[in-house]
């Protein structure tokens, strides 16, 4: 008798009761828990890699329009974000200044740019116009010398990439080419 019922018991499928199979949902479910802002900021940080990489496209592209253009920095200026509002000014758009040089507008479009800037102005990157049609190697601003490693010339138009924390909301593009994330003016003011 006990071998028919050591048998009987050995034959029995094995399944998982509910109580079990909860607790591992659960634990599933604290798992996505904890890994989907993780993921959130990987995909934001390969976003704003994106975005630098169209920063630097924009240098080059100022730099081909410099060189073209006897040393000079373009003259433009932002559009406002605000279509029913009249023009206030006659200067064109980065977009319409560097197109022959971007090749590709879609450039001046910020991955992380959620809010539509770029469909309304034209750029998700705002142009420095206190530089507008100066010596590339001598920038002025208010009458202060600036090294060009001191004072950017782009940069996001709103604080893009702010999931990446608070330092690296905004990318900046001086005007000797490097990106930053973060807005400093390093001592490096000229007399």
């Amino acid at each position: 008798m006990k071998r028919d019922e050591a048998i009987k018991s050995w034959a029995r499928p094995v399944a998982f009761t509910l109580i079990e199979l909860l607790v591992v949902i659960a634990i599933i479910g604290v798992l996505t828990a904890l890994l989907l802002p993780v993921l959130g900021r990987a995909k934001e940080a390969a976003r704003a890699t994106a975005c630098v990489s169209n920063l630097h496209q924009m240098g080059i592209a100022l730099q081909i329009y410099v060189d073209g253009n006897h040393n000079r920095l373009p003259i433009m200026r932002d559009r406002l974000m605000d279509t029913n509002q009249p023009a206030t000014n006659a200067l064109p758009g980065v977009e319409v200044v560097l197109k022959s040089e971007l090749g590709n507008t879609n450039v001046l479009r910020c991955p992380s740019d959620r809010s539509g800037i770029f469909e309304q102005t034209g750029s998700s990157y705002a142009w420095n116009s206190l530089l507008n049609g100066q010596d590339a190697d001598h920038l002025k601003v208010m009458g202060m010398n600036f090294d060009p490693h001191a004072i950017p010339v782009f940069f996001d138009k709103e604080g893009f990439h702010a999931a990446r924390g608070k330092h690296k909301a905004v990318n900046y593009l001086y005007a000797d080419g490097h990106i930053k994330n973060l807005l400093a003016i390093e001592g490096t003011i000229q007399k």
